[in-house]
């Protein structure tokens, strides 16, 4: 049994929560197995470059995937206390990654820190 050398979670708002959760469930049942299997070749091979992972900038890690009808999402992380935690899920609409993305996912990781 191999173990996972950066498990996953979820960032839970004050309220309990799970944005990126969330967004996984609104996606059909092949594009969350495609992404989850992404989450879960991250999760085992840690570190991974690129194509599956790209750092961001300011401590946040993006998980590239490549889901039904050519889209691309996107699941954003950072590495705490030894742990991906999931900040942010979404679909890429433009080449580069929109900037209220990663403020959003730079938010929810201050959250963890406070």
């Amino acid at each position: 049994m191999r173990l996972k050398k950066l498990p996953a979670v979820f960032f839970a708002t004050g309220r309990g929560n799970r944005p990126v959760r969330e967004w996984l469930y609104s996606l059909d049942e092949k594009d969350r197995r495609k992404i989850g299997v992404d989450i879960a070749t991250a999760e085992f091979a840690w570190p991974v470059g690129m194509p599956l992972c790209r750092a961001m900038g300011d401590g946040l890690w993006e998980i590239r995937s490549t889901i039904s009808g050519g889209r691309i999402a996107r699941v954003i992380f950072a590495v705490v206390d030894e742990q991906m935690v999931l900040l942010h899920g979404f679909v890429k609409k433009t080449r580069k990654t929109p900037q209220p993305e990663l403020a959003l996912a730079l938010r929810r990781k201050k959250e963890i820190a406070a």
